[in-house]
């Protein structure tokens, strides 16, 4: 049985890493016996016309597709492509958006066959042999599907006890190097579970209360094969990397007692870190912790449900700052209750604590409880428009505060970045120290890459071979593929030069001669060549 799974579009502003969920289900169909391919169109240019040509080339049974709220309809729009263009291939849909809404999106998209709920590796193993068997879904618990016209959802499936027993994620199926070229950490999880219970957070209703922990030998196992593919950093996306301090401290000992060499960052609570920890992690490599604060007001914590205080916000941040680990903390606009008055106390503190901090909007998304109750709060949700779910302006209002109020907080606040960014790219190559120009010139490079990728700019260039010898000819690409690529972008020439080769000397980019022209493809990683 052949398989694909397609990573739909996601934004480059959202920070697009590695999918680790699309990986863990691929590496789940590997296991029951299916041959797999990703269609990855987060680090590619998506159109129907590539998906029909992937579709003709790979022949699949079944295409599954996943995605979270912000993502969503553009998920279901190439799904409900697939199924247009090949009607008898079974396609399936999973993610934290329609495990909670799964009966509205099979009422909605007939070309959507089933729906797979909540954590999916078992119910995919499960119900990989049965996929031709449509009489026999129903005894398939965690999915939904319509059957004579009515929807039907099975009952819930138990969640994984021994995480230990899931595949390694099946990253070996993802070109590695074009995230590697835009500079992406790769994401791992450690554990699944969160014991708290924010009210605007679907990560508990996905993966429950109790936190699962894996070993931390195989951790540090799935750490090294990370690093085996040349990668160096690394994102622990925990719902809670530091549930309990004993488990924290064994992982952070295995990567030591391995003598590996990582870089990585992690999510945590500012009322489970100390310093203990803390000085644990950064001996292990960790150099950045970020911490959902989301208020300044205590009130407003309180009735979030985030069960902390400000002070311990403090302590935890003045803690990374004397182990020489970055504190980033997060602020959220538009919660339950938020007023003028609240908005200024969150200014005031986030500005008081000495770490990076940022802003983004409340998303009341399907399964979190501020949307399910949110009668029970001083909230109106004024939007189901699920491309505006993306937390970066306001869908909601509180009796207090207007949606236009909230965006004129939060574009002061992106006022003051947008003007420091601007003298920073004035005083470029003129008045900036060595450092600041690093990192005007590393944005420039991000914009540029992320261009090339979601163009597919690399993959249309082609042109006639000429030169002798492999050096010359090499040569003679690299000028005509940089030269390509600045009249598609109009970017400074010299970027594009050092982009260009340093892909081509890490291995991310390669050259063949197919009848006499030349033409460069990505590889799937530096030792691997894409298919």
């Amino acid at each position: 049985m052949r398989v694909a799974i397609i990573a739909p579009p996601y934004p480059l502003e959202e920070a697009p890493a590695p999918p680790l969920g699309i990986t863990y289900v691929a590496a789940a169909c590997e296991a029951a016996g299916a041959e797999v391919r990703i269609f990855d169109y987060i680090v590619s240019c998506y159109s129907e016309e590539k998906l029909k040509t992937q579709l003709a080339e790979f022949d699949p049974h079944v295409v599954g597709i996943t995605s979270v709220t912000l993502n969503f309809l553009g998920a279901a729009a190439i799904i409900s492509t697939v199924k247009r263009l090949k009607p008898g291939i079974v396609t399936m849909m999973g993610g934290p958006h329609v495990s909670f809404t799964a009966g509205a999106v099979l009422a909605a998209y007939p070309g959507i066959d089933l729906v797979v709920i909540g954590e999916g590796e078992a119910t995919i193993q499960e119900l990989l042999p049965l996929i031709e068997r449509f009489d026999r879904w129903n005894e398939v618990r965690g999915i939904a599907f319509r059957r004579e016209g009515q929807v039907v959802i099975t009952p819930p499936r138990e969640l994984i006890g021994d995480l230990d027993r899931i595949p390694l994620p099946a990253r070996h199926l993802l070109s590695l190097s074009r995230y590697m070229a835009l500079g992406y950490s790769v994401s791992i999880i450690t554990s699944r579970g969160c014991p708290y219970n924010c009210i605007f957070c679907v990560g508990r209703r996905m993966v429950g209360n109790k936190v699962r922990l894996r070993s931390p030998s195989l951790v540090v196992d799935e750490i090294e094969q990370i690093l085996s593919y040349g990668i160096t950093r690394i994102n622990v996306a925990d719902d809670l990397f530091v549930a309990k301090k004993s488990r924290v401290l064994a992982v952070c000992a295995e990567i030591c007692k391995r003598g590996l060499k990582v870089d990585w960052s992690a999510f945590a609570r500012v009322n489970t870190v100390d310093r203990e920890i803390l000085q644990a992690m950064r001996e292990a490599g960790c150099d950045a912790v970020s911490f959902g604060v989301e208020s300044g007001n205590q009130e407003i914590l309180d009735r979030i449900g985030k069960r902390i205080t400000k002070e311990m916000v403090r302590r935890a941040v003045d803690l990374c700052l004397k182990t020489g680990i970055i504190p980033h903390t997060s602020f959220m606009v538009g919660l339950p209750g938020e007023t003028k008055e609240t908005l200024a106390e969150t200014r005031a503190f986030a500005k008081s604590l000495g770490s990076l901090y940022g802003y983004h909007f409340l998303a009341p998304f399907p399964g979190t409880p501020v949307r399910e109750r949110v009668s029970d709060y001083d909230l109106e949700i004024l939007t189901d428009d699920w491309n505006r779910y993306d937390a970066n302006s306001a869908i909601v209002r509180t009796s207090g505060l207007t949606p236009a109020e909230m965006n004129d907080f939060v574009a002061d606040y992106d006022e003051e970045i947008r003007l420091a960014w601007e003298e920073m790219v004035a005083g470029y190559k003129k008045t900036n120290s060595p450092d600041v120009d690093l990192q005007v010139r590393g944005q420039f490079r991000m914009r540029l890459v992320y261009r090339i990728l979601s163009e597919d700019i690399i993959e249309a260039f082609s042109s006639v071979a000429t030169g002798e010898g492999n050096q010359a000819i090499e040569e003679t690409g690299i000028e005509e593929l940089c030269q390509y690529i600045q009249e598609k972008t109009d970017v400074e020439y010299d970027l594009i030069v050092e982009t260009i080769k340093s892909f081509y000397d890490s291995g991310y980019i390669k050259l063949r001669i197919e009848d006499g022209k030349l033409a460069w493809y990505w590889t799937v990683n530096k030792f691997k060549a894409a298919f």
